[in-house]
C-alpha cells in the first residue's frame, strides 16, 4: 500500500482550537528526518499544550522526561519556544497540529501559541517515521 500525502479539508478557527485542546496534555509528532542525518533519522516535535515561556531548567526536565519514557537517543539542533501552532482536520482521526514559521502562514491559518520542542532524534519506537517515511502523531490527554 502506498502513502498518500496528508490532504487539510479544513483550518480550525482559535475557538475550535481551544475547545479541542481543553483536555490535551501534550502532542508528540514524528516525521522523517532529510536525508542527511543518518544518526538522527525522525524529525520530532513536541507540542506542549501551554503557552507559558517555562523556566530553561523545567523545559530540560521535561524534555529529558519525554526522552526516557520514548526511548529517544541522539537528540540534536533542539529548539524550544512559544510558537504559533495551527491545526487542520483531514481524514485522520485527530486534527494535525501545523507549526506556523512563515509570516504569511501565521497571518492566514488561525493559531494558538503553544511550547515547541522540535529536534531530531532516533527511536525504535517510531519506525513509521523511520522505516516507511510516513508522518503520525500521537495526543496525551490529562
Amino acid at each position: 500500500m502506498e502513502a498518500k500525502a496528508i490532504k487539510t479539508l479544513k483550518y480550525l478557527n482559535v475557538s475550535e482550537i481551544q475547545k479541542h485542546l481543553n483536555s490535551v496534555e501534550y502532542v508528540i509528532m514524528a516525521t522523517p528526518a532529510p536525508e542527511h542525518f543518518k544518526d538522527t533519522p525522525i524529525h520530532f516535535t513536541i507540542f506542549l499544550n501551554t503557552s507559558d515561556d517555562l523556566p530553561k531548567e523545567i523545559q530540560k526536565s521535561i524534555f529529558d522526561k519525554f526522552l526516557d519514557e520514548n526511548e529517544i537517543i541522539n537528540p540534536i539542533e533542539i529548539m524550544s519556544q512559544i510558537m504559533p501552532v495551527g491545526f487542520s482536520e483531514g481524514s485522520q482521526e485527530t486534527p494535525m497540529l501545523l507549526l506556523l514559521v512563515k509570516e504569511e502562514d501565521m497571518r492566514a491559518i488561525p493559531n494558538v501559541p503553544m511550547l515547541v520542542m522540535d529536534f531530531l532524534a532516533d527511536s525504535e519506537n517510531f519506525s513509521e517515521a523511520k522505516d516507511k517515511s510516513l508522518t503520525g502523531w500521537t495526543y496525551s490527554y490529562n
